[in-house]
């Protein structure tokens, strides 16, 4: 049986082996408590403190402005409702419409709340406007969302410029980092808040962290011990905080050669694809994440042709694999005008630092046939 090729990188990666025997010492040997005050306890805590230092001096923040959670999707909410809860006056709240939905929905649900969202519109390549969202900042803006770039379609959003026009006017601004840590460069200086998942770029899944800048106001989701400065409250995962910690000294180390093959593998795709008849590029071309590229298909579905790429050992998606069981056409897709029919025929591929060129050519020679196999027994054509 042929190795099989695994392209679905956005939904999770696999753990690097160094950071694997990073980790291995604390669920065995080094296993204590962080906040106990023995020999076992201090070890612990002081893995915690190296590691918290670590995420600071890659981002060139300070050490207290890292808080350390159980994934992106809690340093989301972390963000967004800590801070609309510790906000006196403000309650007004900015995102996009292509935000991944623990963004949207924890916007949303805001709203039960008595605060008001306001959702701005992207163009045709998923970018939003960066006049559209300073046009609608108000004077009881709290907080502006709007991510790095997109999990579905690699997008990137001007943040930067979003970010510096917000800060003179005393807006907080969030942004979601999952897909963009250690493959693109991060507005740190811009925003107030960064969210980051671990097992996104080689480390342990169950573990992320939340920048959260110096004097910003959260209310904890947590209450408890009082753990992480009293901003989440929980034993820290120790082991995962350390295959944190690796995972990112690695992905910043190896980031401008890591991403400049997986761009040059993206380009090479976006190339052959568009070789096969009825098929469109989702997102842009050029201001776009290296690891993802999203296509759309006429007269199949996306389902079909990821369960046929598996059968030959190939390992892709429709979009986001936490909605994925829903089988709904991707609000990402929709939002940048893709044809329903058409977005029910996506297929995200996105590649990782193991990823070869050897299993680019497998793919790209397997898709096209893939691909004539089901327009083959597909009731619609393409063209109609």
């Amino acid at each position: 049986m042929t190795q099989p090729i695994y392209l679905d990188n956005s939904a999770t990666t696999p753990t690097a082996p160094q950071v694997i025997d990073a980790m291995a010492p604390y669920f065995a040997t080094t296993y204590g408590n962080p906040s106990s005050l023995h020999a076992f306890g201090r070890e612990a805590h002081r893995a915690v403190n190296e590691g918290r230092d670590t995420i600071a001096r890659l981002l060139g923040v300070r050490g207290d402005e890292i808080v350390f959670t159980a994934g992106a999707t809690e340093a989301n909410n972390l963000a967004i409702v800590g801070s609309a809860l510790a906000s006196k006056e403000r309650k007004h709240i900015i995102t996009t419409a292509v935000e991944h939905h623990a963004v949207l929905h924890t916007a949303e649900w805001l709203r039960t709340l008595g605060f008001d969202v306001t959702v701005v519109p992207v163009d045709g390549t998923g970018r939003v406007a960066t006049d559209q969202v300073l046009d609608a900042l108000r004077a009881d803006t709290l907080l502006v969302s709007v991510m790095a770039g997109n999990n579905e379609i690699g997008t990137v959003q001007p943040v930067e410029d979003i970010g510096r026009v917000c800060r003179k006017r005393g807006v907080l601004v969030h942004t979601d980092a999952v897909q963009a840590f250690g493959k693109a460069p991060l507005p740190i200086e811009f925003v107030d808040f960064l969210s980051v998942s671990a097992h996104k770029f080689h480390g342990p899944k169950g573990v992320g962290f939340l920048f959260a800048r110096h004097g910003t106001k959260l209310t904890p989701l947590f209450h408890g011990g009082g753990h992480e400065r009293g901003r989440r409250s929980g034993t820290e995962n120790v082991p995962g905080i350390v295959g944190l910690a690796a995972a990112a000294e690695l992905a910043f180390r190896e980031q401008d050669e890591t991403t400049a093959r997986m761009r040059a593998m993206r380009e090479r795709m976006i190339d052959a694809v568009a070789r096969i008849p009825g098929t469109r590029l989702n997102g842009h071309r050029t201001e776009s994440l290296p690891h993802i590229a999203n296509f759309s298909f006429e007269a199949i579905e996306g389902e079909s042709l990821v369960m046929r790429l598996d059968e030959h050992g190939i390992a892709a998606s429709t979009g986001s694999a936490c909605s994925a069981p829903d089988l709904q056409a991707s609000h990402v897709l929709v939002a940048i005008g893709v044809p329903l029919t058409m977005a029910h025929g996506s297929l995200r591929v996105s590649t990782g630092r193991q990823t070869t060129e050897a299993e680019i050519d497998t793919f790209l020679e397997v898709l096209p046939e893939v691909v004539d196999g089901l327009r083959r027994i597909s009731p619609f054509k393409v063209g109609e």
